[in-house]
């Protein structure tokens, strides 16, 4: 059975930031799943959603700005990796980013806030036991580097 990424949102305002996730995450050859749970408003579904991936292959990235509790409280309740990914804030300036870095012992969700880091780590822990995304992962580090290689030659020439 293939591993996905479950992406779980804080709310539906953060699904732009969430597609952004997916975009990368279909490039990397990982299938996902979207869903929306507080863990200040609604605790007992995050539980639920949790509950209901206990015997798959999943990693859960989760998105949610301003007080990040949704990332402490899956990855304390969960055996599986948690990637936590909040979205930036210009109305905090980014100062809200500390409630992701900043949690309980016992906590240990990973922390990027770009989307595309969020997709390459997720991919990269289900190609522990997926050749597929493996490889998926060594070609999509390949093209990053041609891109730069590319970039060089283009600057090289440059006076």
């Amino acid at each position: 059975m293939p591993g996905k990424a479950i992406i779980v949102m804080g709310s539906e305002r953060d699904l732009d930031f969430s597609r952004e996730i997916a975009k990368y995450l279909k490039l990397l050859g990982v299938s996902y799943e979207f869903r929306v749970a507080s863990a200040h408003k609604t605790p007992e579904k995050v539980l639920e959603i949790i509950k209901g991936f206990e015997n798959e292959k999943v990693v859960y990235v989760t998105v949610a700005g301003r007080s990040n509790a949704l990332s402490a409280f899956v990855d304390g309740n969960s055996s599986k990796p948690v990637i936590a990914c909040p979205p930036y804030s210009e109305t905090y300036s980014g100062v809200d980013i500390f409630s992701s870095l900043r949690v309980p012992s016992g906590i240990g969700s990973v922390v990027t806030i770009e989307p595309e880091g969020a997709a390459i780590a997720t991919a990269k822990i289900l190609a522990l036991e997926d050749s597929a995304v493996a490889e998926s992962v060594k070609n999509y580090q390949a093209s990053k580097k041609k891109e730069l290689e590319k970039a060089n030659e283009s600057v090289k020439k440059l006076k």
